[in-house]
């Protein structure tokens, strides 16, 4: 494989993927639509990040995706990036974006370390039950060859059952109408 030009930007990341500047994304209320779009920018970035820093998968997993605590944290260091690197910004934009993706790198180690992910396998983040709750399900390892198809089909699951959410919405929207 070749090895990345240091002055490559993340792939495919023209001014036309963002008509606005950089705004918080709130995953829980984005629609199937955007919620597709935000996770393929969001792979992109992540993927030329890891690349360019050289990061190990005790910083960036393969599949950091099931896990929402990297998920808003890699969200959040994605949009300083964007809002860092923007041709209106200010000269030192930048240092403040590495000062905080050094925060960010601890953060994520913690996360990884809590949540027991792999480069080769993966299982839900643990989560304690609080008294008078049911006992959290028993967490068991799961191992994926291809990262890239698993991504693909983590999505589209993502997207349909936002979809489905919406669909739902709507209907009762309109049963609502209709008494």
């Amino acid at each position: 494989m070749d090895e990345p030009d240091v002055f490559d930007g993340p792939p495919r990341v023209t001014n036309a993927d963002m008509p606005e500047p950089p705004h918080p994304v709130n995953w829980n209320l984005l629609t199937a639509h955007e919620l597709e779009q935000e996770w393929l920018a969001l792979n992109r970035w992540v993927d030329w990040l890891r690349r360019t820093y050289g990061l190990t998968v005790a910083v960036v997993p393969p599949f950091w995706h099931h896990h929402p605590e990297m998920v808003w944290e890699l969200s959040a260091l994605h949009l300083h990036w964007l809002a860092a690197y923007d041709p209106e910004q200010n000269a030192s934009a930048p240092l403040g974006w590495h000062r905080d993706f050094a925060d960010a790198r601890e953060r994520l180690r913690y996360w990884v370390t809590a949540c027991g992910t792999r480069g080769d396998r993966d299982r839900p983040t643990r989560q304690a039950a609080w008294p008078g709750e049911e006992p959290a399900p028993t967490i068991q390892d799961f191992t994926f060859t291809d990262r890239d198809t698993e991504f693909v089909e983590f999505v589209i699951a993502q997207v349909r059952k936002r979809q489905e959410a919406e669909d739902e919405f709507y209907a009762n929207l309109d049963d609502d109408e209709a008494q």
